[in-house]
């Protein structure tokens, strides 16, 4: 079977206790981080865990030496951190309100850097009420990325207009229009004809609407096909997935096709 891994952040604060109790339900992984570095829009301590579990089943068996001697190497980091603002304290403590706010850690930490470059982090708590809102009037879709950054831009938009919706987000449009598929619920049609006007909203499965592009990827890398998964990397990533394939070929072969004159055919010897 497969192992299940769970994700999540401090910033509700019961982190820990969703940790544990996952654990007994049978998780196989938890995502942690160390305590110079953990807790906030971070994970639970690593520290923390290992120690929940000690003398239980599910016993990680991690010296908490070793782990002391790992947190006192990134404890300057995190001084060096706060300092320069890469780490900002308004995410580093608890804020029981996410859960009514319903906005995940990482989505909380880029609001916070947005309104910071805005010169607006007194607008901080107003942008999480308006969070909800934006959701709601989206048809509430899920807040994970990318749709989890929409919303929250919007928000902050929002609110540093003073005017719902005055400015929108190509990619709030494109939710609106029905590009990202349909949501839960059905969107709010002032906000609808406010943002997208006249134009006419997807109904259908949007990838419907898209002509098949696989056989003109597969078409266009053929020269450098030796398994499936070349043409799905050419797809997704063009140049990069060329230059692999030049690396690959040139590691396989002897020959690097990227030192050879394309137009005269020359290689140098």
């Amino acid at each position: 079977s497969l192992p299940i891994q769970l994700h999540t952040h401090y910033t509700s604060g019961v982190a820990s206790m969703t940790y544990m109790k996952a654990v007994e339900a049978g998780c196989d992984i938890i995502d942690c981080a160390m305590s110079p570095l953990a807790l906030g829009t971070s994970q639970p301590a690593t520290e923390v865990m290992v120690e929940t579990f000690r003398g239980t089943p599910y016993d990680s068996g991690l010296d908490q030496n070793l782990l002391a001697e790992i947190a006192e190497y990134f404890r300057p980091y995190r001084e060096e951190c706060l300092k320069n603002g890469l780490l900002n304290p308004k995410v580093l403590g608890v804020n029981i309100k996410t859960l009514m706010y319903q906005v995940p850690g990482g989505m909380l930490s880029n609001l916070v850097s947005q309104l910071k470059e805005a010169g607006a982090e007194d607008k901080f708590e107003a942008v999480l009420e308006e969070v909800p809102r934006v959701r709601k009037d989206f048809g509430e879709p899920p807040l994970v990325t990318p749709s989890s950054q929409i919303v929250g831009t919007q928000a902050v938009l929002n609110v540093l207009q003073g005017e719902r919706y005055k400015m929108v987000t190509k990619e709030s449009k494109k939710i609106l229009s029905g590009e990202f598929g349909q949501t839960i619920k059905p969107f709010d049609p002032e906000v609808q004809k406010k943002c997208i006007g006249d134009v006419t909203p997807i109904t259908c499965r949007p990838a419907d609407l898209i002509e098949p592009q696989l056989p003109k990827f597969r078409e266009e890398c053929k020269q450098w096909i030796q398994q499936e998964e070349d043409v799905l990397s050419y797809a997704l990533f063009p140049q990069v997935a060329t230059d692999f394939f030049k690396y690959r070929q040139a590691q396989q072969t002897g020959v690097d096709v990227t030192k050879a004159d394309a137009a005269t055919k020359a290689y140098p010897v």
